[in-house]
């Protein structure tokens, strides 16, 4: 097996290949990112005879999204690595030198040792619905910026003209909020099988017309193969921390996207009085002892289980029966 890490910027693509020793193959290459610098990295590969080549990269923003679609689509093994833990394999090899051929060998290394999964890209309608829900994302955040703006504005008692800017403002995002809403509704009723998924995630009780969507994407645009994945990708696995005599309390990775994780909160402290099943769970950990944050985050994790359980089954949301007394 021969292993491509490929370190990606905006203009560039650093590459390195190494076999299964971790012995380089070739000198290092850098290709330009995009279609033609594809073109040169396919065949590139293809002259060292490695055709079952695994390629590591990472997500770099967005600019790792045709580079990884490209080789995908050329029958390349592709796997997007975590960033956070490339750099600490780095420092485990003792490679305390950061550049971008570097990188891309660290890369190649972190392919060899730690196996990521292969990476399979999403369907279009999913990427459309993920776009959508980041700029309605980015315009909630904009809009509560500007409603801050305008307090802090009638505080200082602001002249009138900035107090109209911000208002006007103010109604050109809520505009936007409201047709970018729009959008996503009608995205998902537009395609019967996020109509079908979302109508399942909407039966769970809490998961909102702001939660369902997100976990629609989530579920639909990854590989999981259980729904313990799920929520260690979302950052809602405890990390247990202990070292001899010295013992922390367990706390959650929040390794994945903080906005769902966010979302995931608000609809935990409503499962928490609403859904049957959380609730009691919740009440549980509360009785015995537990930390009210502690048991919301298991709450979190269970909505996670249910989203997946719903998601994969088929079915809509069924409380599980009260045992007979």
């Amino acid at each position: 097996m021969r292993y491509c890490g490929i370190d990606v910027s905006r203009d560039k693509l650093d590459c390195t290949l190494i076999d299964e020793n971790g012995e380089p193959l070739r000198r290092s290459r850098c290709f330009t990112n995009n279609r033609r610098g594809f073109t040169k990295i396919t065949c590139w590969l293809e002259e060292a005879e490695a055709h079952s080549c695994v390629v590591v990269m990472e997500a770099t923003a967005a600019y790792h999204a045709r580079a990884a679609r490209a080789l995908h689509a050329a029958d390349f093994l592709v796997s997007i690595a975590n960033a956070a833990r490339v750099r600490k394999l780095a420092h485990g090899l003792a490679i305390l030198t950061k550049n971008d051929r570097v990188d891309s060998l660290v890369l190649a290394h972190f392919g060899r040792l730690a196996k990521p999964r292969r990476w399979i890209p999403s369907e279009p309608v999913i990427d459309g619905l993920s776009a959508l829900i980041l700029r309605l994302e980015e315009i909630e955040d904009d809009l509560q910026r500007e409603i801050n703006r305008r307090e802090q504005a009638c505080v200082r008692d602001t002249t009138a003209i900035v107090i109209h800017s911000i208002d006007a403002v103010t109604r050109a995002l809520k505009t936007q909020r409201k047709e970018l809403q729009a959008a996503i509704d009608a995205a998902v009723a537009g395609d019967a099988r996020l109509a079908d998924d979302m109508r399942r995630l909407r039966s769970i009780p809490a998961i909102g017309p702001k939660t369902a969507p997100r976990m629609l994407v989530l579920l639909r645009g990854h590989d999981f193969q259980s729904a313990r994945e799920v929520a260690a990708f979302v950052g809602l696995v405890p990390v247990e921390r202990q070292s001899g005599v010295n013992t922390g309390r367990p706390r959650l990775s929040k390794a994945g996207n903080p906005r769902l994780r966010a979302s995931l909160y608000m609809a935990a402290i409503v499962a928490s009085k609403l859904n049957p099943d959380i609730r009691d769970q919740y009440q549980r950990l509360v009785a015995a002892g537990k930390p009210k944050m502690v048991a919301l985050g298991a709450a979190m994790r269970k909505l996670v289980h249910l989203c997946y359980g719903v998601w994969k089954s088929g079915d809509v949301y069924r409380p599980r029966p009260v045992a007979a007394a």
